[in-house]
């Protein structure tokens, strides 16, 4: 049987931002899949080196907003790791409750759109609709529906009142009746599980060969969480349940996200109630040299930030790794061997951030190609070793 490549993007109403998939298929079956990136990269890491340590968090809030909080809090650890600084406690205590409050409204932005995808609108409006219940929330607290400015390198920028308290915990209470109802509405209607067992599976052993992160990962049966492994915030000082599923289909990671966002309002709420008195800011004054790491659990899976100083107020290096660029390699283990219907449909199970994983652009003039990518890893070589004895130097 002859093949055929059918192209998925850059621009597809099943991929929220501009990405380029090239399937081959055999009659109606996808026997191979190929990935080009590099359509949003927009030099935020560059972009860093000159910022200082306390702008940067909303430089690189803006890689994405609905993780907004997620590269700014693993950004902020980076920083911190460095200095070796410790957080206030009621600081840690903010960051979870933001954190977790950014968790929900990804996942119920992922799920309505997911409906709508499924030509499932009733799900899409409703879901939407309680999103913007907890947007309202994260306005309260914060002051912003999405880039909340809240983190800095040793605290937190606003304190949460303690007369919004009560009206938070009112507000996210009032949604749980309205998710029990979705949750039933999903998980078990007949035409979703029809649609969507038994699509897409990603085995363990795959997740684990390909380092799969975050909910498709879990879905999978991998129980790994950052929140857990490594605990940081508030989540080891508050009751909550990793959420960890055995099949691996799309179904399974829609179930992984559905119950993730209860475990999410049982942390707010958690820590809103028992939220301690204090400063919510270490100072921070100047950042020493060294290198520092930091990780969190974002709503995709483990956000990864490295950061370099050599004394100054400004980075010398920061790199960032989000959570799709481990996960857009499971395409070739869901993808392969699946039908074209349910191809983009399982691409989009990942809940894919593009805009959070690009990091290169390759350079082009006159439509030739100027630099490749084997020099452009000569010159992050020979940048490092020239840093290297810049340090040496110090």
């Amino acid at each position: 049987m002859a093949k055929t490549i059918i192209p998925i993007g850059p621009f597809h109403p099943l991929q929220e931002e501009p990405e380029y998939f090239s399937l081959t298929v055999e009659g109606e079956t996808v026997v191979d899949v190929d990935v080009e990136l590099g359509y949003n990269h927009r030099g935020i890491e560059k972009l860093s080196e000159s910022k200082t340590y306390d702008q940067v968090p909303f430089v690189v809030e803006r890689i994405c907003g609905i993780c907004s909080t997620s590269h700014p809090y693993a950004y902020v650890k980076a920083v911190e790791d460095i200095s070796g600084c410790t957080i206030p406690e009621r600081a840690e205590y903010i960051r979870t409750i933001i954190a977790e409050g950014e968790r929900i409204h990804s996942h119920l932005l992922w799920l309505g759109l997911a409906g709508h995808f499924l030509g499932y609108n009733t799900v899409y409006m409703w879901v939407w609709k309680l999103r913007e219940e907890i947007l309202d929330v994260m306005e309260i607290l914060s002051g912003n529906r999405n880039n909340y400015a809240m983190f800095k390198p040793g605290g937190v920028r606003r304190d949460i009142r303690e007369e919004d308290i009560p009206f938070v915990i009112k507000k996210i209470d009032s949604i749980v009746k309205t998710l029990d109802m979705l949750k039933k509405a999903i998980l078990d209607d007949p035409v979703l599980h029809a649609r969507l067992k038994g699509i897409g599976i990603l085995k363990r052993e795959d997740a684990i060969d390909y380092s799969a992160l975050g909910p498709t990962s879990r879905a999978s049966g991998v129980a790994k969480d950052v929140r857990k492994d490594a605990p940081y915030g508030a989540y080891d000082k508050v009751e909550w349940k990793m959420i960890v599923t055995e099949k691996g289909d799309v179904f399974d990671k829609v179930v992984v996200r559905v119950l993730e966002v209860f475990e999410s309002i049982s942390i707010m709420k958690s820590c809103l109630l028992s939220l301690p008195k204090g400063p919510i800011d270490a100072n921070l004054a100047d950042i020493v040299p060294g290198e520092g790491i930091g990780v969190h659990e974002a709503p995709r899976g483990e956000t990864f930030h490295y950061v370099r100083s050599d004394g100054s107020n400004r980075p010398t290096r920061h790199k960032v790794r989000a959570p799709t660029f481990m996960n857009l390699p499971t395409c070739k283990s869901t993808v392969i061997g699946a039908a074209i219907a349910d191809a983009a449909i399982i691409l989009a199970s990942i809940d894919p951030c593009y805009c959070c994983t690009e990091r290169l652009a390759v350079c082009r003039i006159d439509g030739k190609r100027m630099m490749n990518g084997g020099e452009l890893i000569r010159l992050s070589v020979e940048k490092t070793e020239k840093l290297k004895k810049e340090m040496g130097r110090r």
